[in-house]
């Protein structure tokens, strides 16, 4: 089973795709679960498949926050199911503590964040104002994203962060605050740092409904709109976690341990909880990434944890 919040952010849709991908390669299929960002909807859903048969059940889960984790890791090791998560987590709970919750994989989101600042920065020259769009407050990655570009601001001190509004991750809202913030701030406006590709994306829709074509835009999570806006020259940079890759190998994680290749006990204490490899997407490589692809070898029950960039500490 995969879970995440919505199919219509692309990001999240590959995410799926890649896990029918790993599935038809091992002669299964994915159960595809969606909660629109409702965390009661899926603390459900979850209850609902651990109330089944999980002798072998395998899932590979988007926590909506941070405090969504603590639910669905107990009811998994209550009912024996095997977990991956992914992304959000309380940083004081240990997946070293259970063994049905196999491991939890998330990124550097300061390290994103501060590579779309630094790519921000040198689009507009290294001096002006800009803006920032924030995810959702209660995630790990719009905390850490969030600082990662108050690192960039640090090493550029001559760009200056006008304001930052949350729009929780969203096309839709980050078009009306991006709106909001283009009227309060004017001509000032020379860059808009978004915490993902979503919330960029309605950005430029707002930007494009002023008239503005002078402002550069980042995000973060490489979906294909914004590898056009890229390739196109509308939008300066964003950041790939691979969301195929994503969705193929929290499903492989567990479906090595189930079918008894890699015993839970065998797996580090490192690669428990760890963070994955990343890419910073701009112009001159953008179509390396357009059709991006898993590779079966990357499932592989020896190869895991090849992407590891370390534990999180």
């Amino acid at each position: 089973m995969g879970q995440v919040r919505n199919e219509s952010n692309p990001y999240e849709a590959s995410w799926l795709d890649g896990g029918d991908a790993f599935a038809a390669q091992v002669g299964l299929t994915q159960e595809r679960l969606t909660y629109d960002g409702d965390s009661t909807r899926q603390q459900e859903q979850i209850s609902q498949l651990l109330a089944g048969d999980t002798e072998c059940l395998v899932m590979n889960v988007l926590p909506n926050g941070d405090s969504d984790t603590p639910p669905i890791v107990e009811g998994a090791e209550e009912a024996g199911a095997y977990l991956v998560t992914q992304w959000n987590k309380p940083a004081d709970m240990n997946v070293t503590d259970y063994d049905s919750w196999l491991s939890h994989i998330t990124y550097d989101g300061v390290e994103s964040g501060k590579q779309i600042g630094d790519a921000l920065a040198e689009a507009i020259g290294g001096s002006g104002g800009i803006v920032a769009l924030q995810g959702i407050l209660d995630t790990g990655a719009a905390k850490d994203r969030f600082a990662g570009l108050e690192e960039s601001l640090a090493a550029n001190p001559d760009v200056k962060l006008l304001d930052d509004q949350t729009a929780n991750f969203s096309r839709a809202e980050a078009l009306e605050v991006t709106k909001t913030l283009l009227t309060k701030h004017g001509e000032d406006v020379k860059g808009i740092w978004a915490a993902n590709d979503d919330m960029a994306l309605g950005a430029l829709e707002a930007l494009q409904q002023a008239g503005r074509t002078d402002v550069a835009v980042v995000g973060i999570d490489a979906v294909p709109d914004a590898l056009t806006a890229i390739q196109d020259g509308t939008m300066t940079a964003t950041v790939s976690s691979d969301g195929p890759w994503q969705g193929g190998i929290g499903l492989a994680i567990g479906y090595c341990v189930a079918t008894g290749e890699l015993a839970v006990e065998d797996i580090a204490d490192e690669d428990r909880a760890w963070f994955a490899e990343q890419f910073l997407i701009e112009k001159d490589n953008v179509a390396d990434f357009v059709s991006p692809e898993t590779s079966e070898s990357d499932f592989a029950c020896d190869n895991l944890f090849s992407r590891s960039q370390g534990a999180i500490s």
